[in-house]
């Protein structure tokens, strides 16, 4: 008869009998190490959980048209027909002369290929009603894998941001040929281009016009096809051209006639080929925290004051791939290719590496889970005996092993979330091994049954309540699984990890921890000793002692249970009365933060990189710092929160970005957050200096999100956007008198001055001479045009033909009224005579959020609760 059937046990008595005498335990626990140490390898490894937001950049350009005739004409139009789409959550849109750009978010977990199939579709069907004057618009989608994951700095003395740029085109294209790498690109550094710089006087001497340049470099550029021909029963392609392909060529080019001698390009204009004209400038500098640890660990060069020229490569990775394995592959190459492809006095150093980050989460992991083993071990065998430490022990990383499968079978990463929601669960995963191993020990002690039917009673003795008490922890973890927003999948390996990790727990205390007691306590019952007595035992003794009152007076019990009302209330009011700070998720220790710089529109490039030098020069000063990187006039590259925050449309003269990254934390004694709250006052004396916005901008622990504080405001239908503005200034001033609310700042744009070129039409038609042609000239003189490319099949990028004036002659207003415009009789007309300057300040920028005008208030909190400032 089975012992189950003797004792009359029940469904779980049955189940722990059948592994209580078979060898199945020992094929349950190979089989789930082996398994979890294949999950572990198998899953990919990553800094960021994996969240589907599809979010789409509708980016359209309408030259010369006002921001409110942008809006009305194609803004409004666009977000119209973008609505219509089913799984859309948000439409955002910023409007200014000129152009737009609409931003379509969906929902959280919409399909992304789904949502750019609907997005390209809607689109279309609006094609028929695009007003004129609208010239292209661009859908760019914007996910999570298009951050990078590894970024390298090429950093010299000796060598300019052109070589520095050459360069690393060179090393994108090798990076791009390794496996499972995604979008890799380069920031910052001058390409190449051919310059093609007029002299206005020589072209009004020889009567050649802005255009008749343009004409001349696109007219021959031309490489054709013509067909085919037969000759002597042999079928001959005939092609017509060819391009240009060098300087040479262009300087050769005749762009007109001049008193019966042709005009060369090379006399009406300079040629250079070489960099572009300065319209960014990015940096490195060595921070103190370098220089303190002697050689930097993720530079193989020395680390050396001052700053250096430096260009970025970013690489992102493809969706679902192991971080930690590309990040490798990468380092590896741009090792390899120092040999023969980076010159030795160009230096690399790796400014990213979330691969890495990734990889020492798991390692985190590890070592807590042997932190959790140990303690386990230790405290068992003062209470218990180490036997039965052992047994809990075993528990653990069989628990962990099967979640680890889970998470790979239900398309989880291995990253901060759900390693945080692992390292959660240990505490609570040992609880029924625990009970289970402590009631067979207490059986055997008593020894009133024979050690098989003992372990098999105890077992069954506290199953119920072990198995109310899992059920009890997963029904608190289930609601996280209806989280909606971002937070959600944030929040879901938690709601999957948890109760998986419990339910293993209870699974291992059916089969595999009886099995194991039963046959590692053999011995101490067999062993010769005194029969366990209960009420013999110190603990029953003191805990009967202080229980007993309560239980034998009904005031006492009532007044326990007060007390521990009253002990809930007062937790309550904890927070109420602001001495405990209420946060969704505490700070995490990371190695960098953002620093931005805005400065008033209209601001030069040369006045934004001082503001940047001196930043660079404070931050560089600080011990906790590894390296700073300056990204003026160009985004930098961008992480999850830049992603969400569209940082990647931080372009200007007036902007700048400065990425700051730390020691390792095992270096420093300074929290990230810590440090950030100590430096800040000092960055906005810099910022205030000079007239700049300056924000510091830290990682956020849980999901990215617009801005720690965000103020909307909006107005009725009747009011103009001026009107809007005013009522956000009140609510910035409210923010900045506000006690630890910090970087405030709109979305409001200061006015900036333009001159608009008024042209006299009469008089320019009198000279034959039509509006166009003054715009297309005035465009190449003063914007530059890349009307053309010079062909070179060693080229990485397209080699632009830029027509412009010199920088010198495009400093003064007056420069521009003495340049003419050939007309149809061969004279050239001076700007001065066909228009005026007249000076005007450029629109605003419109903001929309689901087809309503609105203005953003922004601002961060430092060292206090956001509910608090609230």
């Amino acid at each position: 008869m089975k012992l189950s059937e003797k004792y009359g046990l029940g469904a779980t008595g049955k189940i722990v009998e059948a592994f209580l005498v078979s060898k199945l335990p020992v094929i349950f626990i190979a089989a789930s190490l082996l398994a979890g140490a294949a999950a572990l390898i198998l899953t990919p490894r990553e800094e960021e959980p994996q969240i589907v937001v599809p979010l789409i950049d509708v980016m359209v350009n309408m030259p010369g048209s006002s921001a409110s005739e942008v809006e009305n004409l194609v803004t409004i139009n666009l977000e119209r027909k973008l609505w219509e789409i089913d799984g859309v959550e948000y439409i955002y849109s910023t409007t200014r002369e000129g152009s737009a750009v609409v931003t379509v978010r969906f929902y959280v977990g919409q399909n992304r290929e789904d949502s750019i199939m609907k997005t390209h579709s809607k689109i279309m069907s609006y094609v028929d009603k695009v007003p004129q004057g609208v010239t292209g618009w661009v859908v760019r989608p914007v996910e999570i894998d298009d951050v990078p994951i590894v970024t390298f700095a090429l950093y010299s003395k000796t060598y300019s941001d052109f070589d520095l740029r050459r360069v690393a085109d060179e090393i994108v294209h090798r990076l791009q040929a390794i496996q499972d790498t995604g979008r890799t690109y380069v920031v910052g550094g001058r390409k190449r281009q051919v310059r093609v710089l007029m002299k206005p006087d020589m072209m009004s001497t020889r009567h050649v016009g802005v255009l008749d340049l343009e004409r001349a470099l696109k007219g021959a550029n031309v490489n054709v096809r013509a067909g085919t021909m037969d000759v002597l029963n042999r079928e001959v392609v005939v092609d017509v051209g060819p391009f240009l392909r060098s300087v040479e060529e262009v300087k050769d080019l005749v762009v007109g006639v001049h008193e019966g001698r042709p005009v060369y390009m090379r006399d009406v204009a300079e040629i250079y080929d070489g960099p572009e004209e300065v319209a960014t400038y990015t940096r490195l500098s060595f921070g103190a925290g370098a220089f303190l640890t002697h050689e930097s660990a993720r530079s193989s060069s020395p680390v050396a004051h001052g700053s250096y020229n430096q260009v970025t490569i970013a690489v992102a990775k493809r969706k679902g791939t192991n971080a930690v394995k590309v990040a490798e592959a990468l380092i590896e190459k741009v090792n390899y290719l120092k040999k023969d492809v980076i010159p030795s006095d160009i230096h690399v150093l790796v400014t990213r590496n979330y691969g890495k980050t990734a990889d020492e989460k798991v390692n985190e992991l590890v070592k807590h889970l042997a932190i959790a083993i140990v303690s386990i071990i230790a405290l068992l065998s003062v209470i218990l005996g180490w036997r039965e430490a052992m047994i809990v022990a075993l528990a653990v990383p069989m628990t962990l092993a099967v979640t680890l499968l889970t998470n790979l079978l239900f398309g989880y990463t291995i990253n901060r979330v759900t390693l945080f929601a692992l390292i959660l669960s240990l505490g609570l995963l040992v609880d029924d091994p625990i009970v289970d191993v402590e009631n067979i020990h207490r059986h055997f002690k008593m020894k009133t049954h024979p050690p098989l039917d003992a372990t098999l009673l105890a077992v069954d003795e506290v199953r119920p309540p072990t198995i109310l008490a899992t059920l009890a922890v997963i029904a608190s973890f289930i609601p996280l699984f209806f989280i909606t927003g971002m937070m959600g999948p944030y929040m879901r390996p938690m709601a999957l990890n948890v109760p998986v990790a419990m339910i293993m727990s209870l699974v291992i205390a059916f089969t595999v921890t009886p099995w194991t007691t039963y046959h590692a306590l053999r011995k101490e019952y067999d062993a010769a000793s005194k029969p366990y007595e209960l009420h013999e035992d110190i603990v029953y003794k003191t805990y009967k002692r202080l229980i007993s009152p309560f239980l034998a007076s009904r005031k006492k019990t009532y007044l326990f249970l007060g007390g521990v009302v009253v002990a809930l209330l007062a937790s309550f009011l904890l927070v109420i009365v602001k001495l405990v700070p209420v946060k969704m998720l505490p700070f995490d220790n990371k190695n960098e933060f953002l620093v931005l710089v805005d400065m008033p529109e209209g601001t030069t490039l040369e006045t934004t990189n001082r503001v940047a030098q001196e930043l660079e020069a404070y931050l560089a000063s600080i011990n906790e710092v590894h390296d700073v990187e300056s990204f003026v006039g160009i985004a930098s590259p961008i992480d999850f929160n830049g992603m969400v925050r569209q940082y990647y449309f931080r372009q200007g003269s007036n902007r700048a970005d400065i990425r700051v990254n730390l020691l390792e934390k095992y270096e420093r004694s300074y929290q990230s957050h810590a440090l950030v709250l100590r430096i800040r006052p000092d960055v906005q004396k810099i910022g205030e200096k000079y007239g700049a916005n300056v924000k510091i901008v830290e990682v956020p622990p849980g999901p990215p999100v617009f801005s720690t504080l965000v103020a909307e405001v909006y107005g009725p239908i009747e009011a103009s956007y001026e009107d809007i503005i005013r009522e956000a200034k009140k609510v910035r001033r409210l923010m900045e008198h506000t006690k630890d609310v910090v970087d405030v700042d709109d979305s409001v744009t200061a006015g900036q001055s333009q001159f608009n070129f008024i042209v006299d039409r009469t008089k320019a038609s009198l000279h034959g001479i039509t509006v166009d042609d003054i715009a297309r000239s005035a465009q190449a003189l003063l914007g530059g045009a890349s009307v053309s490319i010079l062909h070179k099949p060693d080229e990485r990028e397209p080699l632009e033909i830029n027509l412009r004036l010199p920088r010198a002659m495009r400093s003064h207003l007056e420069d521009m009224g003495t340049i003419g415009v050939r007309a149809p009789d061969g004279s050239m007309v001076p700007f001065n005579e066909l228009g005026t300057m007249q000076e005007t300040t450029i629109d605003r920028t419109i903001f929309r959020k689901n087809l309503e005008r609105l203005v953003y208030v922004v601002a961060d909190t430092a060292g206090r609760s956001p509910v608090d400032a609230v």
